[in-house]
């Protein structure tokens, strides 16, 4: 499956930005989905992740509450809502996606789209 992210920018804190992940080459609804971010000299973590049905979704303890994962079937699409942003949330942001069930984390993470850039200024 290739994955496609869009949306990142730059934001004031407190403002939104909204990310999409767009999935080809596979049937969508067979894949867990979620979003990684990395900063510089850090380890790439978990921000979200949603199941391949959209019934059980996952939220890094810094983001809870501002942000929110979604899955779009019709457009074979996930997003990462983000409000309320912080500086600390500025990263390179990743879209992931394990085939069933498996559980999206670090070192197991079968298909990686590229990063989009997220910057929150002060």
């Amino acid at each position: 499956v290739q994955l496609q992210a869009s949306g990142g920018g730059l934001v004031q804190a407190g403002g939104s930005l909204r990310l999409s992940c767009a999935a080809s080459g596979s049937t969508f609804s067979n894949y867990t989905m979620g979003w990684f971010r990395q900063v510089p000299g850090k380890e790439r973590d978990v921000v979200a992740a949603i199941s391949w049905n959209g019934d059980v979704k996952f939220y890094a303890n810094s983001v809870k509450g501002r942000f929110t994962i979604s899955r779009e079937y019709a457009k074979n699409a996930i997003y990462l809502q983000m409000n309320s942003l912080k500086p600390e949330d500025t990263a390179v942001y990743y879209c992931a996606a394990n085939r069933g069930s498996k559980a999206l984390r670090i070192g197991d993470v079968d298909y990686w789209g590229k990063g989009t850039q997220v910057t929150v200024s002060s």
